[in-house]
């Protein structure tokens, strides 16, 4: 048996995926339809959260505070598998949220034989409710969930990094990948959700700039972006 299967953290993350349904379900169909309305595509939508982004993150991400935009079963699990295949026992996650993907890393730190994660996110709320399901699922001791500016809290990381998330605020995918680039291990897994930043794919398909990189399929449309370090 595998940490994700048991009782704790099983029934944790149902619960947890249940709450972020009935907390996130209205805004995904507002979004949908704004979507459909204007005839764009989630790429245009993205542009415009980009644009808005670059006026001040906190403005922002406040009116998103109780909502959790957290990551589906399938693409946890598909976290977990990732985190286990590359023996991970350093993991960065930009953009913790509620703690749900958190979670699926930590079993596999855990299933891995031990290690780190630090995380971060910008709102305080968060942090204390992720802090809170990580404690919960008996994961907090591999856990260190930093609150800020990801520009700020991930400056130091203190080591070769095996596995990096990033799934925060769109604006900063690249200049997060930058910050923790130099501390990837060759062959360490970069995974972007809502990787819809076209500098940011660019950047990632340049094999000039060390990586290998591909759209990814699970959760086709979400802009999912599988990367390598390759040196």
């Amino acid at each position: 048996m595998n940490t994700l299967e048991t009782e704790i953290v099983a029934g944790l993350l149902d619960t947890l995926h249940r709450a972020a349904h009935e907390a996130d379900n209205a805004h995904f169909e507002q979004v949908m339809t704004e979507i459909e309305a204007s005839g764009a595509g989630a790429q245009q939508w993205a542009a415009k959260l980009l644009a808005d982004e670059k006026t001040g993150l906190r403005p922002v991400y406040q009116g998103y505070a109780d909502h959790f935009l957290s990551v589906s079963p399938e693409y946890g699990q598909f976290l977990y598998a990732m985190a286990r295949a590359s023996k991970a026992a350093r993991i960065v996650e930009f953009g913790t949220s509620m703690g749900i993907s958190t979670i699926y890393l930590a079993a596999a730190l855990r299933d891995n034989g031990g290690g780190t994660l630090i995380g971060s996110e910008l709102e305080p709320g968060k942090v204390a409710r992720a802090r809170g399901h990580l404690e919960a699922a008996g994961l907090a001791d591999l856990v260190e969930v930093r609150e800020g500016d990801a520009r700020e809290t991930l400056a130091d990381v203190g080591g070769a990094v095996d596995l990096l998330l990033i799934d925060g605020a769109f604006s900063l995918y690249l200049p997060v990948l930058k910050l923790i680039g130099p501390h990837l291990r060759p062959g360490a897994i970069v995974l972007g959700e809502n990787a819809f930043d076209p500098e940011y794919q660019a950047y990632v398909r340049d094999p000039a700039n060390g990586y290998f990189s591909q759209a990814l399929a699970i959760d086709e449309g979400r802009g999912n972006e599988f990367t390598v370090r390759i040196r």
